[in-house]
């Protein structure tokens, strides 16, 4: 009986079904370490700015299947190139702000400095003007902070006066009625 039960393990491991399992977990095998290759290559291309720096990493994906990628995770840049380059955009315009430097008129886009009154390019109005010491103020503001004099809102002038309002007629009196007699 256990004969029996050795020689259909032994029949079985020596079948066409367990070659065909071999070559099928062989061929996933080879499959899920090209795709590891090729994903580290694809991955260091986006966090790897030095072209040289980058088949290293493949090399060892390629040299070392499975183990190579862990190392390579554990030991890769940790962000992406296009979120360096845009955190240092946004830290540049941040920096541009804080200088006051960069400002843009908003109708035309043309460059003006922070003392414009009107945009030197379209004629547009981009601050007021101090009443009293003339220096520009922000919309924002309600009280001129160089010479503490208080912003007047300034009314829109119309460009034509208002014709005057038609001559009201008289209103007519209510009629009264008659009362008659009746006969």
């Amino acid at each position: 009986m256990i004969a029996s039960f050795f020689g259909s393990i032994h029949d079985f491991f020596h079948s066409s079904t367990w070659t065909a399992t071999e070559v099928a977990l062989a061929a996933f095998v080879l499959v899920f370490w090209a795709a590891t290759v090729y994903w580290v290559w694809k991955d260091a291309r986006r966090r790897i700015a030095e072209q040289w720096k980058i088949w290293p990493a493949v090399l060892l994906a390629i040299v070392v299947p499975f183990f190579g990628p862990l190392v390579y995770m554990l030991f890769r840049p940790p962000e992406y190139l296009d979120d360096v380059r845009e955190r240092e955009l946004e830290m540049r315009a941040i920096e541009r702000r804080l200088v006051g430097g960069d400002l843009e008129c908003g109708v035309c886009g043309a460059s003006v400095e922070a003392d414009f009154l009107v945009c030197p390019v379209c004629t547009s109005r981009l601050r007021q003007a101090c009443a009293s010491c003339g220096r520009p103020l922000e919309p924002a503001w309600q009280v001129c902070p160089y010479c503490v004099t208080p912003i007047a809102e300034e009314r829109p002038v119309p460009l034509r006066t208002p014709a005057a309002p038609p001559p009201a007629a008289s209103p007519r009196p209510p009629q009264q009625r008659r009362s008659g007699t009746s006969g």
